[in-house]
């Protein structure tokens, strides 16, 4: 690694290269005449705190010559005379360059061995607002940003405690992304820790573009078959929190506003932030719907498929499962029609403007409702069942999770409709092998603590418990 010289010219032609002087519109340099020295500073704009900069800056000319005159080393000037708290010292292009383009402010002086990197940066970041996918009826409304120090802070505010740690790393050959570990010292699991340190500190990843997605899946196992998720997300400060008070690992990627919980089983995506903020009768009944909705979102349309396929084999009670006016198209392709068609709708809702909203709902509903029936393209029953599963989806946190389970039933359809009884029962026996056989990131197993058997903790997971002074 290419050490800074004693030079002064020399570095500062060198830091305009490496740095785009003149080719940058954003990269500011200035120069300065500090006690009869030569002085220049490198800030990217836009990062630059400009009113402690100035600050600085009508301190440093003011300075008397005799008073640096004896100055050999910068870390002498950056004691008596850089009044931010935030300042180190460097001798390594590398290290000095990638410095500058994370924000902070270079300064190297005439005669003076070693670059000063002050910290005065401030982030461009939106408001502390609720996340979107993570509203509550009670407890706080803050979520996440993107912005790292603002993720940081909003943990500490609800864990002062001096055992919390947040472990930086940077990742990424180009990127130069911070990384953050998050855990209680004395709560935290220290062989998961070292295993998710080894994972963090060996991605070899030119860039984190994706935030949290390019980390994780950096880190995992190849499974690319396997839609089940291996990692659970939140923007919630209040969830991330107690998952720490729990022992759990947060893993934050700075400029994203989701941060990843450690480790990851099946059984953790069942709960929400609701179920805490209610007493826990509620909070356990809501969980439970939760479970038994989601489960049913799984199955209710390939049995009704499987069912009315054979309307001549239904007893009376079920009678109300027939097809009374079959459509002009096969039962199968309206379920799939359908099944695409939703999905359609929610990726066009993502680009649709708000102003447009309430007319795309409308147009929405009237072709697959309405018109969709008159046209005999879909009949009642598929709307109805369909309708139920697109509901249920919503029921539970986890996006990547819904998408999983509509996988697996459109397999099981797919299956009902070759062999049957026998493809749906060899459907589910084939997603309980897949989920018992994901690969989580680390821990125990996806499917812990129902294998490897944990009573208390699969009770814990079911149940919403009383809050008391252990459990938080």
């Amino acid at each position: 690694m290419e050490q800074l010289s004693q030079d002064f010219a020399a570095n500062q032609k060198i830091f305009d290269q490496l740095l785009g002087v003149g080719r940058n519109y954003d990269m500011v340099s200035r120069d300065f005449i500090i006690g009869g020295r030569r002085v220049r500073v490198w800030v990217l704009d836009g990062y630059g705190e400009d009113a402690v900069l100035e600050r600085m800056g009508a301190f440093w000319l003011n300075i008397a010559p005799e008073r640096v005159q004896n100055i050999k080393e910068m870390q002498e000037f950056a004691d008596g005379f850089v009044t931010f708290c935030e300042v180190n010292v460097s001798f390594s292009y590398d290290d000095i360059v990638t410095s500058v383009l994370l924000g902070k402010t270079l300064l190297i002086m005439e005669g003076v061995s070693g670059a000063a990197l002050i910290d005065a940066k401030k982030y461009p970041a939106r408001s502390v607002e609720e996340p979107a996918d993570g509203k509550v009826l009670r407890g706080s409304h803050d979520g996440f940003v993107e912005t790292l120090l603002h993720n940081t802070a909003l943990i500490r505010r609800r864990i002062r405690d001096p055992r919390l740690t947040m472990e930086n790393h940077k990742v990424g050959g180009r990127s130069k992304t911070d990384i953050v570990l998050c855990y209680l010292e004395d709560r935290v699991d220290k062989k998961l820790l070292d295993q998710i340190r080894k994972k963090v500190t060996n991605l070899d990843v030119n860039s984190i573009s994706m935030g949290q997605e390019s980390v994780a899946e950096s880190m995992m196992a190849p499974q690319w078959y396997n839609p089940f998720p291996k990692v659970r997300y939140t923007e919630r400060p209040d969830a991330a929190a107690a998952s720490v008070m729990e022992g759990e690992i947060l893993l934050l990627v700075d400029n994203s506003p989701s941060v990843m919980i450690l480790p990851t089983t099946f059984f953790d995506f069942i709960q929400e932030a609701n179920d805490f903020y209610f007493p826990p009768l509620i909070g356990s009944y809501l969980r439970l719907v939760r479970f038994m909705v989601f489960l049913l979102s799984l199955i209710i349309t390939p049995v009704w498929y499987l069912l009315a396929s054979h309307p001549e084999n239904l007893p009376e009670y079920l009678a109300f499962l027939k097809v009374e006016e079959p459509g002009g198209v096969s039962l199968l392709l309206q379920l799939f029609i359908v099944e695409f068609l939703v999905d359609i709708l929610k990726l066009a809702s993502l680009n649709t403007p708000s102003s447009l909203a309430n007319s795309f709902s409308m147009l929405g509903a009237l072709i697959l409702g309405d018109f969709a029936v008159q046209a005999r393209w879909l009949v009642p029953e598929v709307l109805v069942y369909m309708a139920f599963v697109s509901i249920a989806t919503f029921a539970q946190p986890s996006f990547e999770l819904g998408y999983a389970f509509k996988l697996v039933r459109l397999v099981l359809l797919v299956l009902i409709a070759l062999f049957e009884w026998w493809g749906f029962g060899f459907g589910l026996l084939g997603a309980l092998v897949l989920v018992a056989t994901t690969k989580p990131l680390v821990g125990p197993g996806y499917l812990y603590p129902l294998i490897p058997f944990n009573w208390e903790a699969l009770r814990g997971l079911l149940i919403r418990r009383p809050i008391s002074r252990k459990n938080t």
